[in-house]
């Protein structure tokens, strides 16, 4: 007998013994279904936490910082001194930095403080705003795009992400709510008025606003009209409720320096800068360009650290989740080799006469084998088409739940379609092997007798 012949001859079967196929396909479609969907959402997992940890983290960039004591107080030799002013933040290790290959860009940061923001009409944000010194005409290169006004470094102006928009409130009626959370600490409705106010943007554009902090000395110190000449757009993925806690103000190098001396911040030198962002257009060139900065007598950070070990915990739940499906199709796999034990048995008077007509013992066994990798092939087949119905169920009810289009949406990786094709077809050969193996040791002229 011809190979075509046996598969013929086992296709038959399948189509013959129709409720057992469809109870064995049934098993397999689930346990391949399982590993599919499995290593699906751990796949769509991390693509998602990648992603949001990109945004927050900013895996595509190094932050450099003045070589340790670069800043150091007085009491050392004249050779550490010399130390210390090589490790320095200067223009000329900025312009380098720029001509790095791989960098995409390089701006200075000058972290003031947080402090409160207030326009001249009184109305004052609840949450505190990060003040940052920096080059303001590079915003964009590190993803903070522009929603109104121009990035310009025009002294005396401030640049507001959507966040240091919310929550501006007049006097009066953050005094009436303070006057209700002391009467009432434990009363719900209070607070979520109180957080409702901080969700509220205000239209800060081309208005002035100050800062007011406090000094060294314990005084509170008020600066100069800042205008107001643009607002970032609010992050993808990021709701309001994040954003209300995320306040941050950006000012050129020149006007932070202004701002050093009215609010009595202290004042660095001139030449130096506090930080350096650089972004690199590729993450898996960070640690070269890393190297090339250190060679600068600079410090360097990054986040990739946090990257190995969110791949190295989803390699644990990548296996976790392959062991249920290989879990659930060994369930299978005694389904079909009690199906195949009992076909084996209703039909030993159909091998017999195979054996009296010359069919041998390996001919006889490949039949019953190819006939289990049918049933595989099948639940491999529905596994697949089960898990893409699947899939669309959980993408449709995450999108239903969030009412976010940018939120984690689960995708099939094409990789995992043919992982759980060859589970499915594993699991159908080796349950056919004892039922073959079986029927193969099938004594021909006793089955006939029988029968």
């Amino acid at each position: 007998m011809r190979i075509s012949d046996i598969t013929r001859l086992s296709w038959d079967q399948v189509r013959r013994r129709k409720v057992v196929t469809a109870l064995c396909a049934a098993g397999i479609s689930i346990g391949c279904a399982a590993i599919i969907i499995a290593l699906s959402i751990g796949e769509s997992a991390q693509v998602y936490i990648e992603k949001q940890m990109n945004s927050y983290l900013k895996m595509d960039e190094i932050t450099v910082t003045a070589s340790t004591g670069a800043y150091a107080g007085g009491g050392a030799s004249t050779a550490d001194e010399d130390s210390l002013q090589k490790g320095k933040l200067t223009k000329q290790k900025l312009d380098i930095m720029r001509q790095i290959e791989h960098v995409k860009a390089a701006s200075p940061y000058q972290q003031l403080n947080y402090m409160e923001t207030m326009t001249l009409d009184g109305l004052t944000s609840q949450i505190q705003t990060e003040i940052i010194g920096t080059d303001i005409e590079m915003l964009s290169a590190f993803g903070n795009d522009i929603n109104q006004g121009e990035a310009t470094n025009v002294l005396g102006t401030i640049i507001l992400n959507y966040g240091a928009t919310m929550g501006f409130i007049d006097e009066e009626s953050k005094r009436k709510i303070r006057e209700q959370i002391d009467a009432n600490p434990y009363d719900e409705t209070v607070y979520q008025q109180f957080e409702k106010l901080n969700r509220v943007p205000g239209a800060l554009y081309q208005k002035q606003i100050q800062l007011r902090s406090s000094s060294p000395d314990g005084q509170v110190v008020l600066s100069g009209p800042l205008r107001v000449i643009g607002v970032l757009k609010k992050p993808a993925g990021v709701s309001d409720e994040q954003s209300m806690y995320d306040k941050k103000g950006y000012v050129s190098l020149e006007t932070a320096e202004l701002l050093k001396k009215e609010l009595k911040l202290g004042s660095d030198e001139q030449e130096a800068y506090n930080s350096i962002i650089v972004k690199v257009d590729n993450q898996a060139k960070i640690e070269q360009v890393e190297k090339q900065l250190q060679k600068l007598v600079v410090t360097t950070r990054t986040n990739l650290q946090q990257k190995e070990q969110l791949a190295n915990e989803f390699k644990i739940i990548k296996a976790a989740a392959l062991g249920i499906g290989v879990f659930i199709l060994i369930i299978a796999s005694i389904s079909i080799v009690v199906a195949m034990t009992m076909s084996t048995y209703q039909r030993r008077r159909q091998i017999g006469i195979m054996k009296v007509l010359g069919a041998n013992l390996a001919q006889i066994r490949n039949m019953f084998i190819i006939e289990a990798a049918l049933l595989g092939l099948l639940g491999g087949l529905l596994g697949v088409l089960f898990s893409y119905w699947i899939v669309w169920g959980i993408n449709a009810l995450i999108y239903n739940l969030s009412g976010e289009t940018d939120s984690v949406i689960i995708f099939i990786p094409f990789i995992t379609i043919p992982i759980g094709m060859a589970f499915a077809l594993a699991t159908g050969i080796l349950s056919g092997i004892y039922p073959a193996i079986s029927a193969s040791r099938t004594d021909a002229l006793t089955a006939i007798r029988r029968d």
